[in-house]
């Protein structure tokens, strides 16, 4: 698989490039861990959005052709109550829709709680996407490769400047 290395200003421009798409006021906006967390927060602070959560999912791990395990029901780590959900309009976001089974799981979580879910994205991967026609509601890109985000660059603490850990 092609792998995609985007830099800040990259993402900084699919941000850009999504804005102006968003036909709806979203009352609130739920990030999906870890993926979500950063374009959610640009996102959140662009629109002026304050009622911000989060969710966490798990699925099994997926084996190389064992793909019995690609409709193993979610796992929720975390996830808002309901009462936090209901009755708004939730923009629902995670960097990439590859799979979809994550933000789909979430989308129809927020559904079942009495939300109106929107799905947003910055990348659309339908070579992947397990559901057929449907799509993210919003996203700033196709692509069939691998994105790494910025954000996803090894930074531990034996990366900070440069050197080995215990020679910095």
């Amino acid at each position: 698989m092609r792998h995609e290395f985007l830099s800040w200003d990259e993402v900084d421009r699919l941000i850009d490039h999504l804005i102006p798409q968003f036909d709806v006021e979203f009352d609130g906006m739920v990030m999906i861990t870890r993926g979500g967390i950063i374009p959610g927060g640009l996102l959140a602070e662009a629109l002026g959005i304050t009622h911000v959560l989060t969710a966490a999912v798990n699925f099994p791990a997926e084996m190389e052709r064992d793909f019995s395990r690609l409709f193993a029901w979610p796992e929720f780590m975390q996830f808002p109550e309901d009462e936090l959900l209901e009755a708004r309009r939730i923009l629902v976001v995670d960097d990439v829709w590859g799979s979809g089974r994550t933000i789909t799981a979430v989308r129809n979580r927020v559904g079942s709680a009495g939300g109106v879910p929107y799905t947003g994205v910055l990348h659309f991967n339908p070579y992947r996407n397990l559901f057929g026609t449907a799509r993210p509601d919003y996203y700033a890109a196709v692509t069939d490769a691998h994105i790494v985000y910025p954000w996803e660059i090894d930074r531990g603490p034996d990366r900070i400047l440069g050197a080995p850990m215990g020679e910095g």
